[in-house]
């Protein structure tokens, strides 16, 4: 017995580490190159607001490639699709390692997320396969333990990588970080969608189930709610840069460090969350951090624009800020996927479409607006916040009125997962 529940717990820890590489893909594309944006600025002889554009053509790239990915990992199964979509992703950051145009940069970003935009939807849609609910958002708590690395590590490596290969070396290492990534999915990533559960209509038909979800009230709510998490993030990523790097004059590699340590608030979050739900619903965890994350970004936003406090007030605040979205990641993605046991893959991806194009929105407006100082960046993020504690309180609405729409047969949740089911899976994933 002792035997088989160690090979369960490696089998599990395995899938974890997959999982959230997998999770973490975008993170690491776009916070690996952020100390860079000058020097690739100066390279390629075209303005720092190109390479900051590239951010935002990467997240739109992300947020519609989503949309494929999500009907055929539910008609396929989950493998052969994140397979594909790793390939075009090695093959993309060879591109860019490759570049030497601006527009060259902006083409093979949008190819890259492309690619990178399987892992997210499939990872997400893996987890709802096997758990329900409550496990759901544990298990995407676990995960961001292993995703929250990348904002720690990429940043870091990406500053010293700067010294060693130059920029385009930042690339040649997402490359490797690829091909890894496809081979441990090959080998060791169980299927999680047996062939009797998976949908039986026409690709045409997956397609219009998008407009099902549209219908449904409280899923809207939970993915806008999403969208304004990370809008609150992009607009951070997109603007920290300048606001570290050319207004304050730290150096790309003391950035990395300030960046890691925001990184390391989050994970702390994140793992906290696994123990409050415990005791609290993800609904009540929502509404309470929801509200903090609101105050912090209006105290922020005040500092900010009268000076009080300075520079150190402005970093305390946004570390505050940032650590509570390590509270609303799991708990939106596992409320917002937890009706969808047949058509997890498409409600995964249409809930990351929305949530990378509201943070590619947000991040966009912050390059839109820049006017030499931090208060674009703080301003969207404060409006997220509002967006994100307004489209809870509408959630929380729809479910005690009842007024979410019913969803078609196609999009019937089925029972989750059994504990057998899930243990054999993990020990399939432990064998092969």
């Amino acid at each position: 017995m002792s035997v088989m529940v160690k090979k369960q717990h490696v089998g599990l820890v395995k899938l974890v580490l997959i999982l959230g590489a997998l999770t973490a893909f975008n993170s690491m594309s776009i916070d690996m190159y952020l100390p860079a944006f000058p020097e690739i600025a100066r390279d390629l002889s075209v303005p720092l607001g190109t390479v900051q554009l590239s951010v935002s053509a990467f997240l739109f790239g992300s947020a519609f490639g989503q949309l494929f990915y999500g009907p055929v990992a539910d008609r396929w199964g989950r493998k052969l699709p994140l397979l594909f979509g790793l390939g075009l992703y090695v093959i993309s950051t060879i591109g860019c390692a490759l570049v030497h145009s601006g527009e060259g940069l902006l083409f093979w970003r949008v190819v890259m997320a492309l690619g990178g935009g399987a892992g997210i939807v499939i990872s997400r849609a893996v987890v709802r396969d096997l758990y329900d609910t409550a496990e759901a958002a544990r298990m995407f708590s676990l995960l961001m333990l292993v995703m929250g690395a990348a904002p720690i590590l990429a940043p870091l490596a990406g500053g010293q990588l700067l010294l060693i290969t130059g920029w385009r070396g930042i690339f040649w290492f997402l490359g490797i970080f690829g091909v890894l990534s496809f081979c441990a999915s090959l080998l060791w990533l169980p299927e999680s969608l047996p062939v009797e559960k998976r949908s039986k209509g026409s690709i045409k038909d997956m397609v219009t189930g998008y407009g099902a979800l549209f219908r449904h009230r409280q899923y809207l709510c939970y993915a806008i709610a999403l969208g304004a998490v990370a809008g609150f993030n992009f607009s951070y990523i997109a603007g920290a840069p300048q606001l570290f790097i050319e207004l304050h004059g730290i150096s790309p590699q003391y950035f990395g460090l300030i960046f890691g340590l925001n990184a390391c608030g989050l994970i702390g979050t994140s793992q906290l969350n696994r123990k409050l739900l415990r005791r609290y619903g993800s609904e009540q965890i929502l509404s309470v951090t929801f509200s903090v994350n609101l105050l912090g970004a209006l105290l922020l936003t005040l500092s900010t624009m009268t000076g009080i406090g300075g520079f150190s007030a402005q970093l305390i605040l946004l570390f505050l800020c940032l650590c509570s979205t390590g509270l609303l990641y799991p708990n939106v993605t596992a409320l917002a996927l937890a009706p969808f046991a047949r058509s997890a893959g498409t409600a995964s991806a249409l809930l990351g479409t929305i949530q990378y194009t509201l943070g590619a929105t947000a991040g966009a407006f912050v390059g839109m607006f820049q006017n030499g100082t931090g208060l674009p960046m703080i301003l969207t993020m404060t409006c997220c916040a509002v967006v994100g504690r307004i489209a809870v309180t509408l959630s929380r609405h729809c479910q005690s009125s009842g007024s979410c729409q019913p969803l078609p047969t196609t999009f019937t949740a089925l029972p989750t997962a059994t504990v057998a089911n899930r243990s054999s899976l993990v020990h399939n994933s432990e064998q092969s």
